[in-house]
């Protein structure tokens, strides 16, 4: 029985999450992000340096230890990959040419109550621009446009929307409008999604110190949105002036023309989005998928002046965060997401006897030779029945050897004189294929 929190997943499954994996390295690489892997475990003083989820984090010891192994240095599991990434920079800075652009996939684990979309154990994709002591702006542009891309290739994936803003913006709007307490106001600001608006108003007013008419306006803000640069006059309409608040609005503004023009996922300005963690300091980026809004966000990130720091070198990065496993468990769970076959195998060669076993391994040997994954007959029974067993695994296309060679196609049931030299299946059929269907009753 799977222990709660670490996922198990089932081969045809698993066949569509290295789709979604293939998509996006694919992508990735194609705007010159290199992979980076690091170790799974890292020293407990780096995992907890700044906190945050500390009683999260999963020791690694082993059943009998000695006194001296490691060391002496307590190792854990990593919680995510920002942490072991920024120490790996300041470890190779010397050896990094600047700005330096990863993606790493990995697995990390989190011990946190297990819910939907919440494990102790999953798979997250990052990509990260990182510099020594300035980052461009323009670099804030492309990491939104590159995880747009990637996800927009994710096309049997329910719609999803990449939220964007701007912290620059917010806080300017709230120093603009004479809060006492911005951090205050962002914190109470980023409970919307889980909180209705009018508890919001009054935590904004008994927590953060505003009026009730700054606390109007700060929500006000927040329901501003859009999919274009219409968000600006909407903002600049709200009366508030900072020179925050421009630059902010400016910057947001290039991230949502810069996404402009990419089909198949929604890149819009949300001024709600505030992200509750105190480092990010520009672009901020959150995602949802339609119909599991409940899940939160599957995606998100920002902007960070100091990802790292050695006492003398500040590196600043930008980067954005997919939950593979978040994004994908729950249309597992539900049957709406799987692929045309549970089998890498599009043929399988047919047995006619015992003796035929090395003739029937080298046709085999021919059509993997061109790629067409082929396995052959366990046990030389009748064919029926080797035809049924194809069937029950989903493989396509039963090979018949013999002076003659054909192929039959079992789902349709047409069967034709084919040379295993030349023979190909339809493109559809070398590969098991993603596949969505709506919430199966």
């Amino acid at each position: 029985m799977p222990i709660s929190g670490f996922p198990e997943v089932l081969p045809a499954q698993r066949f569509a999450e290295l789709a979604v994996l293939d998509r996006l390295r694919t992508t990735f690489e194609l705007h010159g992000f290199a992979p980076l892997e690091t170790p799974a475990v890292e020293s407990l003083d780096q995992l907890t340096r700044k906190g945050e989820i500390e009683k999260e984090v999963y020791v690694l010891r082993r059943l009998h230890a000695d006194a001296g192994d490691d060391g002496n240095v307590e190792l854990g599991l990593h919680f995510d990959l920002t942490v072991p990434f920024a120490r790996f920079v300041l470890e190779n800075a010397g050896r990094l040419e600047f700005p330096f652009r990863r993606y790493q996939i990995q697995k990390v684990w989190r011990g946190e109550r297990p819910q939907q979309g919440r494990y102790r154990e999953f798979t997250q994709a990052d990509i990260d621009v990182i510099a020594r002591d300035t980052l461009p702006f323009h670099h804030d542009v492309e990491v939104a446009r590159v995880m747009a891309e990637a996800l927009s290739t994710l096309d049997f994936l329910p719609p999803l929307r990449l939220q964007v803003n701007n912290r620059k913006l917010i806080q300017g709007f709230y120093t603009g409008l004479g809060a006492p307490d911005v951090a205050a106001v962002m914190r109470e600001i980023d409970k919307l999604d889980k909180v209705p608006a009018e508890v919001v108003h009054r935590a904004l007013i008994g927590t953060a110190g505003l009026t009730s008419e700054q606390a109007d306006q700060c929500l006000a803000l927040a329901q501003v949105s859009s999919a274009d640069t219409s968000f600006v006059p909407a903002v600049e309409a709200l009366g508030v002036k900072h020179e925050l608040l421009a630059e902010g609005l400016a910057e947001l503004a290039a991230v949502i023309e810069g996404c402009a023009g990419i089909t198949g996922v929604t890149v819009e300005a949300d001024l709600r989005i505030a992200r509750g963690l105190d480092y990010y300091t520009g672009t901020v980026f959150e995602t949802r998928m339609q119909g599991y809004e409940s899940l939160g966000s599957v995606c998100s990130g920002g902007r960070y002046d100091s990802l790292a720091s050695d006492g003398k070198v500040t590196y600043p990065g930008v980067g954005i965060s997919l939950g593979v496993t978040r994004l994908l468990m729950p249309l597992f769970q539900r049957g709406e997401l799987s692929t045309s076959r549970s089998v890498p195998s599009a043929v399988l060669v047919a047995l006619p006897n015992e003796d035929d076993r090395a003739a029937c391994d080298a046709i085999a040997q021919q059509l993997r030779a061109r790629g067409i994954a082929t396995e052959v007959a366990a046990t030389p029974q009748k064919f029926g029945k080797q035809i049924r067993y194809a069937e029950r695994r989903g493989i396509p296309f039963v090979w018949f050897p013999g002076d003659t060679h054909e192929v039959k196609d079992i789902r349709s049931g047409d069967q034709a004189v084919a040379d295993p030299a030349v023979w190909t299946p339809p493109t559809e059929d070398l590969h098991p294929q993603v596949v969505f269907t709506e919430d199966i009753p």
